[in-house]
């Protein structure tokens, strides 16, 4: 048994992120060697008997019907905020101020303005040695942790061309039935704020360089959708008889823009994103490439545990190499298993419990912070602005 001091964790919200998160709190002790240890204190939701039984499937030791009380209780630590983004300001800043560290899923909040309140927040309390983070979990990917360490070595010179897209089908039935992801006033926003936020803080983090401007196009392919059926996974059936009640997408399903890198001294890079939930065949392509003067990189989630490296100078007629990014020298690696054996989704929430938890111990501002996080909201904010004008180029 560990004898470090525990950190007791409260989180808010029992569905798919709260799973992941909860199996990282888990998990993250049994594999590294962490300066607190992580205890499932508490979660909460609003119906009693589906939060109890989130909790006794996920191992919670108690439960609340009100995150309130949740960051009232005492014996709460940090809270960990797995809800809509209409929430997470109001929550995020209570439990800031009640002293309690937060951990909170990205994108950080549903608007700029929202986000600029959680960072002043984060920021004061900071001055107080409590600490945040938002929940950017594809950094964690060793392969993706692996490229931008090359870019930090200059292994691909100065940045030229960054291409991002995240790629999914789940949408693609136009039947398929009403969630909270597709209504703005919940979610914020859809292709761009649930899976383009993380092209945007991926692309920034792996170059180094943010987007300073946009040119985007937003669409909705299919603006209705019934809000009776089943669900299954983040899609499903929806009730598609005469009489069945439909609802109002007001969110986008596809979102297009080409940015351009605030780079310094060597100029910045020019990139182009796509981020759709209507790719048919596509079920979690979340891809990454970056040219540089001396070499380029590629990833592609769905081969997760592969990273693509061209080195101009070491092999200029081979093309790219691929890295089976397995070893112990590779991020996080060393502490799974044998070279050769893959990791999975699951693994990057391990690693920013990780991150997390050590920079607490450490008493340093882990990352990525809320100012970083608010970064990626004005991104989405001016790809907004700029399909709502025709495209017209939008500084960030």
């Amino acid at each position: 048994m560990s004898t470090a001091k525990p950190l007791r964790v409260g989180m808010v919200g029992y569905a798919f992120m709260g799973a992941a998160h909860s199996h990282a709190w888990r998990t993250a002790p049994r594999f590294f060697d962490l300066p607190l240890q992580p205890r499932l204190t508490a979660v909460a939701g609003r119906n009693a008997d589906g939060v109890q039984a989130a909790a006794d499937k996920l191992g919670w030791e108690s439960v609340e019907t009100d995150w309130r009380r949740l960051i009232e209780r005492d014996d709460i630590d940090l809270i960990d905020i797995c809800t809509p983004g209409n929430t997470h300001a109001e929550i995020a800043i209570a439990a800031l101020e009640a002293g309690k560290h937060v951990l909170c899923e990205k994108p950080l909040a549903n608007s700029v303005e929202e986000a600029e309140r959680m960072t002043l927040a984060a920021e004061t309390a900071a001055k107080h040695g409590v600490l945040s983070m938002c929940g950017f979990s594809y950094r964690r990917t060793p392969a993706l942790a692996l490229a931008r360490r090359f870019v930090e070595q200059g292994r691909i010179g100065d940045i030229r061309h960054v291409r991002a897209q995240y790629l999914q089908d789940w949408l693609s039935d136009a039947n398929a039935p009403m969630t909270w992801r597709l209504d703005k006033a919940k979610s914020g926003s859809g292709s761009l704020g649930d899976i383009g936020a993380h092209s945007i803080d991926a692309a920034q983090w792996v170059t180094g360089q943010n987007i300073g401007g946009v040119s985007a196009l937003l669409e909705t392919f299919v603006p209705e959708r019934p809000l009776a059926g089943d669900l299954v996974g983040l899609g499903g059936h929806g009730d598609v008889s005469s009489e069945a009640p439909r609802g109002r997408v007001t969110v986008d399903d596809a979102a297009i823009f080409s940015a351009r890198f605030d780079g310094g001294a060597s100029g910045g890079a020019i990139g182009v994103f796509e981020a759709t939930r209507y790719a048919l065949g596509r079920k979690n392509a979340m891809r990454l490439e970056v040219n540089g003067t001396k070499g380029s990189l590629a990833f592609d989630f769905e081969d997760m545990n592969v990273l693509s490296f061209y080195d101009a100078a070491e092999s200029p007629d081979a093309g790219f190499r691929r890295i089976f990014v397995t070893e112990p020298e590779h991020p996080y690696v060393g502490n799974w298993w044998p070279t050769g054996h893959g990791l999975g989704y699951e693994h990057g929430f391990t690693h920013q419990v990780v991150d997390l938890v050590t920079a607490i111990g450490e008493g340093r501002q882990p990352e990525p912070s809320f100012a970083d996080a608010l970064q990626v909201q004005r991104v989405l904010a001016a790809v907004e602005s700029s399909a709502a004008n025709s495209s017209q180029w939008q500084k960030v």
